[in-house]
């Protein structure tokens, strides 16, 4: 069985082959943040697809913030090279819910969990989370979680 690390890696090879040096490159800062993430903590693990998909999620958000920041302070050489990062990153992540999509899940989570009212947005947001399972990012799960309870 193949695991979303052991793509990743091949893909890295494939890309390095093909003299593809931003695919190259930031698959190597994946498979680095993935290694740090493995061995953070008491022991050395091998980390689930869940997890690893966890890891390239937050390393995309990182490129997104990166780029918005670069083209916020008129650096758009380095704002572009941070997007094709991230975009190379998006490939290997579940396809993003549009925002009918997330409202829906959320009314789903919300009504399945008998949530209403600002008081219990914590068991709410950690449903809606459940139910969203790393298709959107937390602040649109939040803001959304937010405008239906409130």
């Amino acid at each position: 069985m193949s695991t979303l690390k052991d793509v990743l890696t091949t893909d890295m090879r494939a890309a390095l082959k093909a003299r593809d040096e931003m695919t190259t490159s930031t698959l190597r800062m994946a498979l680095a943040a993935i290694g740090n993430a493995e061995v953070a903590g008491k022991e050395k693990r091998e980390l689930t697809d869940d997890e690893i998909l966890a890891v390239l999620t937050r390393e995309a958000k990182k490129r997104r913030e990166a780029a918005t920041a670069f083209a916020d302070a008129g650096r758009s050489e380095q704002a572009a090279k941070e997007t094709a990062e991230g975009e190379v990153l998006d490939r290997y992540l579940p396809k993003q819910l549009s925002d009918e999509e997330l409202a829906q899940v959320v009314t789903e989570a919300l009504q399945a969990g008998g949530f209403s009212g600002k008081a219990q947005m914590g068991p709410a947001m950690k449903a809606a989370q459940g139910a969203v399972a790393g298709r959107a990012e937390g602040g649109r799960v939040a803001a959304e979680v937010r405008r239906q309870l409130g």
